[in-house]
């Protein structure tokens, strides 16, 4: 009664317009406090002072163009706002060059399988220092399928109105992957103020001694230092670079671009007494291929690198593309290198066509430290491709090692699937109980063919197997029959629409699909499994869990039962029972 009076007098008290007032008053600090306290106003204000303001507004407007690229899993874009980043490097085995700290990393081996393990003191990148400079914003991009870092970079002048006014540095950063010595750096300033701008070039490397020199008619300037290892021996290193002005200007209203070529050598290890022979061939190698790069068209370089790149890299989600990108860059690819012979070129390219006994044991696709979520410097990359390199040489992968960057990329994808070359044919064995997810390995190189397999998923959530052919050749009949072979093998074909195989589990667990050239080995292979029973996919998830016990569910149905009656009993007493009360009242 006191709270029904109470609202009974509340429209009185708003007809007061004082009261209103206060009310309003208060919601609105309500609603300021509740804004506050979720940081909201201050999250605001950190996001425009890490964009850097009108620089910051350039910046994001360049680089929308990346967005697309990003959308498609090609590559891992660090602005200004993230806290957290990846390495940006670009390398190609014979040496690694980190973007971030520009620094050279280099190997002391020419043999594949070793990684730019030699951290120098050379700093192979080219500062670009624009004058009158008061902000700035950057962000870089690592492209996966085209092998380099991007880099953009927003610099709003003191003359600046507004974002539009800003100077753009694009860059990108290229270790070539065919050509192992040849390292490439292109730049592109747009400078769309009313006033011409000056641009300071820095290169700094002071542990390196520089000097100018002139090969027939090119001039560049020859860079050459050392590097100890723990063992305490001596690698020299050797650096030829493109000649550049320190001072330019880029008018109003117009561009510059330029591409900045360098040539990379290093020795083998060595004592003390030999450096002086040493550093005398690796400056006459270094020269002569300096010249022959010169005279190359730049353009037709880029492209030449992203054609290799591309042929190599295979694409997947965002963990596998930064674990490949990483392995590709410090692996060196001898198959690529225009100095092996020919034989030395066919064996090991048959390597590949055939990895003997290539990959045993479990699939690695669920080995986090295989595929790390996160990598957060360049000594971690190294230790990573070390760690795969170990893995793929003790599980029967030793031959695929040694063929480089095309070997790793081999082995990577038949160990995610748990795919294992025999002597009569390739298998498929990964753990039936976990293919819960699709997913596609692609570029399996059987017989001089590629094979494509995919693990997919049917409407209902049944995973079957989807194979596909692509002939390189001379056209090899492929024949492929599922886990226990009771069908008659069918053969692979290079049609589009491929093949689709059911998933068959045997007791006991064998390979879930062979592929092999032999028709009669596979024939012959059911003879020789030895299984109990062949089940489908699903009868076979069934019989693993098959759910909670029957004592469970009788139990439960015990409760409920028991409940039922105490309630209907209840009811019975109070209305039929004993002093029951009558339902409905005489008047």
């Amino acid at each position: 009664m006191w709270l029904q009076q109470r609202f009974k007098g509340l429209p009185g008290l708003l007809s007061s317009s004082w009261a209103r007032r206060m009310l309003v008053g208060l919601l609105l600090f309500l609603i300021f406090y509740w804004y506050l306290s979720s940081d909201g106003i201050l999250k605001l204000l950190s996001f425009s002072g890490e964009a850097g303001g009108a620089a910051g507004l350039c910046l994001q407007s360049d680089i929308n163009r990346w967005t697309a690229l990003v959308d498609r899993g090609e590559g891992i874009v660090n602005t200004p706002q993230m806290k957290e980043s990846v390495p940006f490097v670009t390398g190609n085995g014979h040496f690694l060059v980190d973007v971030d700290s520009n620094k050279l990393w280099v190997t002391s081996s020419s043999q594949p399988g070793s990684a730019p393990v030699h951290q120098t003191e050379f700093s192979p990148i080219v500062r670009w220092k624009i004058s009158g400079r008061r902000s700035e914003a950057q962000a870089k991009m690592l492209w996966y399928r085209k092998g380099s870092v991007l880099s953009s970079r927003c610099v709003l002048l003191d003359s600046s109105q507004s974002s539009r006014d800003c100077v753009i540095v694009r860059e990108e950063y290229i270790a070539h992957r065919s050509r192992p010595n040849v390292y490439l750096q292109r730049v592109h300033i747009s400078n769309p103020t009313d006033k011409a701008v000056s641009v300071e070039v820095s290169m700094e490397s002071p542990t390196f001694r520089s000097v100018a020199e002139k090969m027939e008619d090119k001039e560049f300037m020859l860079s050459s230092g050392k590097v100890l290892t723990e063992r305490k021996d001596i690698v020299l290193v050797a650096v030829a670079s493109k000649r550049l002005s320190m001072l330019f200007q880029v008018p109003a209203k117009s561009e510059h671009a330029d591409n900045i070529v360098s040539v990379i050598y290093t020795s083998e290890p060595i004592e003390n007494s030999m450096v002086d022979d040493t550093f005398s061939k690796l400056r006459e190698a270094v020269k002569k291929e300096m010249v022959e790069v010169l005279r190359a068209n730049v353009e037709d370089l880029a492209q030449e690198h992203q054609q290799a790149w591309m042929d190599l890299f295979i694409s997947g989600n965002h963990t596998v593309n930064t674990t490949l990108y990483y392995i590709l860059s410090a692996s060196m690819a001898p198959l690529l290198n225009s100095g092996i012979t020919a034989e030395e070129h066919d064996r090991l390219e048959s390597s590949l066509n055939y990895a003997d006994h290539c990959f045993s044991g479990h699939a690695t696709m669920h080995a986090e430290n295989l595929w790390p979520g996160r990598v957060s410097s360049v000594a971690q990359i190294l230790q990573l491709v070390n760690l795969w390199t170990l893995t793929l040489q003790k599980r029967g992968c030793k031959v695929l090692v040694a063929a480089g960057a095309h070997g790793l990329m081999q082995g990577t994808v038949l160990s995610f699937g748990g795919l294992q070359f025999t002597e009569n044919h390739l298998q498929f064995q990964a753990d039936p109980d976990v293919l819960h997810n699709s997913y596609s390995l692609r570029g399996i190189h059987y017989n001089k063919d590629l094979i494509n397999l995919a693990v997919l998923l049917d409407t209902e959530g049944k995973p079957f197997l989807h194979v596909s052919v692509k002939p390189q050749e001379k056209p090899v009949k492929l024949y492929a029959c599922e886990a226990g072979c009771m069908n008659e093998p069918v053969e692979l074909t290079s049609e589009v629409r491929g093949h689709i195989f059911p998933v068959m589990v045997t007791q006991p667990i064998t390979p879930l699909l062979y592929i092999s050239t032999d028709l009669t080995h596979l024939q012959d292979l059911r003879h020789t499994l030895h299984v109990k029973a062949i089940l489908a996919h699903e009868d076979h998830m069934a019989k693993q869990y098959p759910g909670l016990p029957f004592l469970f569910w009788f139990s439960v149905a015990s409760l409920i039962t028991l409940f039922h009656l105490f309630l209907f009993k209840l009811i019975y007493n109070e209305y039929c029972g004993p002093g029951a009360k009558p339902l409905f009242r005489s008047k």
